[in-house]
């Protein structure tokens, strides 16, 4: 989710994720004092990269160490070497929840003339994009409140991933060059913003205007976010018609072994290892499965097949579009509640 799709347009749950799976090597013991040298080189990078010197004037002397950031960036769970999966089912019950799912409909409802107009403009459906937002922030009731670019030179100086953070950073500088105010750079420690969750950089290539008054505001702005979401899935290839997939029921005995996919994804394989071979909605049907509720896509759509919670639950055929929510955010457990979420907000 990674280093490729990561400036195709990352978010920060994909971050999160991400993050575990970077070297944990001890860093150099941190200090104010050397957080403050380093700044040195981040100014530097600043002037080389084009940021105007009133911004570098005005942001730099504000600038301290985040050790909260720091700390949290450390404490991320997950040991790559694990090989236990946790049931879906604790992770939906809380994730596509009657109170979030109510509020989506209450969203939905009140927003279907924008969500209408981005739907005609990039082909995703208006329940995905809503189904986004309620899963970055609530629908915009939390979206952070860590100083972005405090937290983003923190990470940059601690150094793991320096290269990454020190370019978000920059990123988060030239928003400001673009006349968004610094007091709306706030959101996660990990340097997600706004209503949609977006890293400076996804903002500068992605983020649009969405209501005609020349900004693209996704903190406050309801179309803005809309429009930002819609764009951001159209350029990671959403195919308009086509359903992210479908829950179904498996057969006893379906030979599941002779599904079994044998590639090995370079972007985040512990992921994509849980999905099976591709093949067709036709081909499924005449192994046996069974949707539930919803009747099977066109016969030629592809789809591989996930069982999250193991043999005799319920399954879901996956087909390309269900890889775009994994662009955003590359968790199997999120791309299936922000499917789950969509269908209900629109049912």
């Amino acid at each position: 989710m990674w280093g490729q799709r990561l400036t195709r347009g990352l978010k920060a749950g994909i971050l999160a994720t991400t993050l575990t799976l970077a070297s944990a090597g001890p860093a150099a013991a941190q200090d104010e004092s050397g957080f403050q040298a380093y700044l040195a080189t981040l100014r530097q990078q600043a002037q080389a990269e084009g940021v105007t010197q009133r911004t570098i004037d005005a942001v730099f002397p504000t600038l301290t160490l985040s050790e909260r950031t720091i700390q949290l960036d450390r404490a991320q769970p997950g040991n790559p070497g694990s090989t236990a999966t946790p049931p879906f089912a604790p992770y939906k019950a809380s994730h596509v929840d009657a109170a979030r799912i109510g509020r989506g409909r209450a969203t939905y409802q009140a927003q279907r003339a924008r969500l209408s107009r981005v739907e005609r403009e990039t082909g995703v459906p208006e329940s995905i994009m809503v189904a986004i937002w309620g899963h970055e922030t609530n629908y915009g009731a939390y979206t952070g409140n860590f100083d972005l670019l405090r937290s983003l030179a923190s990470l940059a100086y601690e150094g793991r991933r320096r290269s990454l953070f020190a370019g978000e950073f920059i990123a988060g500088l030239k928003i400001l060059d673009r006349g968004i105010p610094r007091e709306r750079l706030v959101g996660s420690w990990a340097g997600a913003t706004g209503n949609p969750q977006f890293l400076p950089s996804v903002y500068l290539r992605l983020a649009r205007d969405g209501d005609g008054d020349g900004r693209a505001d996704i903190w406050t702005s309801p179309a803005d976010t809309l429009a930002s979401i819609g764009n951001y899935f159209a350029n990671a290839g959403w195919r308009p018609g086509q359903p992210w997939g479908i829950a179904v029921s498996v057969p006893a005995g379906l030979n599941r072994s002779a599904l079994t996919n044998r590639l090995v994804s370079p972007r985040c394989p512990r992921v994509f290892e849980r999905h099976s071979r591709w093949r067709t909605m036709a081909e499924w049907r005449s192994m046996g499965l069974v949707p539930q509720g919803r009747g099977w896509p066109a016969d030629t759509v592809q789809a591989t097949l996930i069982e999250p919670d193991g043999p005799g639950t319920t399954a879901y055929l996956l087909t390309s579009n269900y890889r775009v929510i994994l662009d955003y955010n590359c968790s199997n457990f999120y791309a299936l509640s922000v499917g789950l979420l969509a269908d209900a907000v629109e049912g």
